[in-house]
């Protein structure tokens, strides 16, 4: 009754299920890893402690950005060089910007540190002057800024002086030294400029993208259940397809239809004779 199987039609129909299965039980375990990895950072993110609670380290020694290192206190000696507006930040639901200088260290690369944030428009409220001479800071570090960080500005067509996102891509085609692929975001908004920094506000940290169970943590999850029911209806057509030409076969045999294909070689006989 099951000869039909081992038909050409039914070897691609079996064929096609014995890829298809396979495939999305993998795409979708593929998937279930991604969520439970953004559940495993989620969790070692709130177990770290507050980022003034743990020793600051020399940047080199936490570099690259990762989830373990974001958010660390980073320490870096140098001389400020240029400063940059970052136009389009917000605050506690105020909008204003921020204000980066480049840090040049002894080794000649330069770190991007954000003295701090100002309320108003960029261009139009005046900035503290950073310090002169030497100087040692200490800030939380941040990993360079992407397309899909909340405020970044990709439309370009700022000013001289203005950065639409932080980051070590956009800032070497504007300063003639290396640039670290990381920035710092000072907490102690005096040390930077002494008494007239006083507007300046500090910027928090933000937790490293994929450390927490956002919108795409859950799309992980979705995916998970699409392709597992992908998996089962692909099994479930295939059964229902073998079904119903088990049922016709029978049909067939008992003589409650007409075997088609015997008819028309029947007829193909008579036309030849």
């Amino acid at each position: 009754m099951y000869r039909f199987l081992l038909t050409p039609r039914w070897w691609g129909i079996n064929l096609f299920a014995v890829l298809a299965i396979p495939l999305c039980v993998f795409m979708g375990t593929w998937q279930l890893g991604r969520f439970e990895d953004r559940v495993q950072s989620h969790e070692q993110a709130t177990k770290q402690p507050a980022p003034g609670a743990r020793a600051a380290k020399p940047l080199d020694d936490l570099l690259p950005v990762d989830t373990v290192t974001s958010g660390r206190p980073a320490t870096a000696t140098g001389r400020y060089a240029d400063q940059f507006l970052v136009p389009g930040r917000g605050l506690d639901d105020r909008s204003g910007f921020y204000v980066l200088n480049m840090l040049r260290t002894d080794g000649g690369k330069a770190l991007p540190v954000v003295r701090g944030w100002l309320p108003g428009k960029a261009g139009h409220t005046p900035v503290p002057a950073a310090p002169t001479g030497e100087v040692t800071v200490t800030g939380d570090l941040q990993a360079s800024e992407n397309t899909g960080t909340d405020g970044v500005d990709t439309a370009g067509g700022l000013p001289d002086g203005q950065l639409g996102m932080i980051s070590a891509a956009s800032l070497v085609n504007l300063v003639p030294y290396d640039v670290y692929d990381a920035w710092v975001t000072l907490q102690d908004t005096d040390s930077s400029g002494g008494a007239q920094d006083s507007a300046l506000r500090p910027v928090p940290a933000v937790a490293p993208q994929g450390s927490g169970l956002d919108l795409k943590a859950f799309q992980n999850l979705g995916y998970t259940g699409e392709w597992f029911v992908f998996a089962a209806f692909v099994l479930f057509m295939w059964f229902r397809l073998v079904r119903r030409e088990a049922e016709a076969a029978r049909d067939v045999k008992l003589g409650l239809v007409p075997d088609l294909d015997a008819d028309t070689d029947a007829e193909a006989g008579t036309r030849t004779a």
